[in-house]
């Protein structure tokens, strides 16, 4: 057999074990918010069932939720809206890839990221919940905190930086403290994402082959995995004692980074959009008049525009442009 011949033959046989590992995904069902919200003590043993999709299919909804968002965004500008996303999950379970595709959709000057680390020395003389006071959204703000005061009942009460007592009393003392958020007008979401063992295995694995991924391993990603056991314990106290009407926690089963940015994506588009008119606003009179004079526009060669571009937002982003998600 000729080498071209040969090549061309491994390149097919690599194509078709492409195809088949990842079959084509029913969506819809799989991504619905509803699905994820945490109503009872949950197992996450039980939690098999981790839905793959398709990549074309991804970008195409990802791009879609994107700019959903930022129609969001862009309606709470100006207004008393503010929204808090709080991130919690397994080390590599994708927090960091939700972060960064948001931050590739909204506008930095309203959107704040927050990651955080172990309190220090100053903040450890405070209440745990204090310093979080000072990130808290301002009106027009959509902010994310990459970990959060669940540390207090997760890694405080795994490791012993919190005493029983003290642990056991931080689950009325964030209920309180995230109703006072809510009743204030707050929209509070609150995702965790989770894989299995094994996945997680995998991915550090990869990160430690990958120079380019090195970077985010640290001893405490180990020595957190030989805690495993006591942090399942730890996660199910959290997730039945914390989720609430006001502030439900949704949990993702995110062994496919795809399917698990998604959901997440979905659940954020509706509860940070749920009541807000997506629709752009009007063009303010007084900029109307100044743009008339200073660009040496016809007040119909602007509304065809503003039409024109109004069509355009509505085509790609379907009819919740025109009312509440």
């Amino acid at each position: 057999m000729r080498p071209a011949r040969r090549g061309a033959e491994k390149l097919a046989l690599k194509d078709d074990r492409r195809r088949r590992r990842k079959p084509r995904a029913v969506l819809l069902p799989d991504t619905n918010p509803r699905r994820f919200v945490v109503t009872r003590r949950p197992r996450l043993s039980k939690l098999t069932d981790h839905p793959e999709l398709d990549f074309a299919d991804y970008e195409r909804r990802l791009a879609s939720l994107q700019g959903v968002l930022q129609l969001t965004q862009q309606a709470y500008l100006g207004s008393s809206e503010r929204a808090l996303i709080v991130l919690e999950g397994w080390d590599t379970a994708g927090k960091g890839g939700v972060v960064r595709r948001l931050g590739w959709a909204l506008d930095p000057r309203s959107f704040k990221v927050h990651p955080i680390s172990a309190p220090d020395q100053h903040e450890r003389a405070e209440h745990y919940l204090q310093r979080f006071w000072r990130h808290l959204p301002q009106n027009g703000q959509i902010v994310v905190f990459d970990r959060s005061w669940y540390g207090r009942v997760l890694v405080e009460r795994v490791e012993g930086l919190a005493t029983e007592a003290e642990w056991r009393r931080a689950y009325r003392e964030i209920n309180e403290f995230e109703r006072v958020l809510t009743d204030s007008g707050v929209r509070l979401v609150k995702l965790f994402l989770h894989i299995t063992s094994k996945e997680q295995a995998r991915r550090f694995r990869d990160r430690l082959i990958n120079p380019l991924k090195r970077w985010k391993l640290s001893y405490e990603d180990f020595h957190n995995r030989t805690r495993r056991a006591d942090y399942v314990v730890a996660i199910e106290d959290m997730l039945e004692e914390t989720s609430t009407k006001f502030a439900p926690w949704y949990l993702i089963p995110a062994n496919d980074k795809l399917f698990g940015r998604i959901a997440a994506f979905r659940i954020l588009a509706e509860q940070l959009g749920r009541g807000v008119s997506l629709r752009p606003r009007p063009i303010n009179p007084q900029l109307f008049k100044e743009a008339k004079r200073i660009l040496d526009l016809s007040a119909a060669d602007i509304r065809r525009a503003a039409k024109e571009a109004d069509r355009k937002i509505r085509s790609k982003h379907g009819t919740g442009v025109d009312r509440p998600v």
